[in-house]
């Protein structure tokens, strides 16, 4: 749990992942289009994912991927983060983390 707590605060938005699932690209596409460029962890390449993983589904994720977080605070998965781009409540949430040169 300290791993993924560490992880997650590294930077303003940060996205744990896995290489084989569409949804965490998909979720890695919105936050692109939305100007912010995600830090990903792809769970599946470190030694730990099953750890991870559990740690993900401790924390209140639905699914272990894509877990996003946003200022070192859990947002959620697929669901979550959809939800909130279609109240219009995702953008407000990641003004500071927005590019104006990306």
């Amino acid at each position: 749990m300290d791993k993924v707590m560490r992880m997650s605060s590294e930077k303003g938005v940060v996205i744990f992942t896995k290489s084989s699932c569409c949804l965490c690209y998909a979720v890695q596409i919105l936050f692109r289009d939305l100007r912010v460029q995600p830090t990903i962890h792809e769970i599946d390449n470190d030694p730990d994912c099953r750890e991870i993983e559990k740690a993900l589904l401790r924390l209140g994720c639905s699914t272990a991927v894509p877990a996003v977080f946003v200022g070192g605070k859990l947002v959620g998965s697929t669901n979550e983060v959809t939800s909130l781009h279609l109240s219009g409540s995702l953008v407000p949430l990641i003004k500071p983390y927005q590019s104006i040169l990306y």
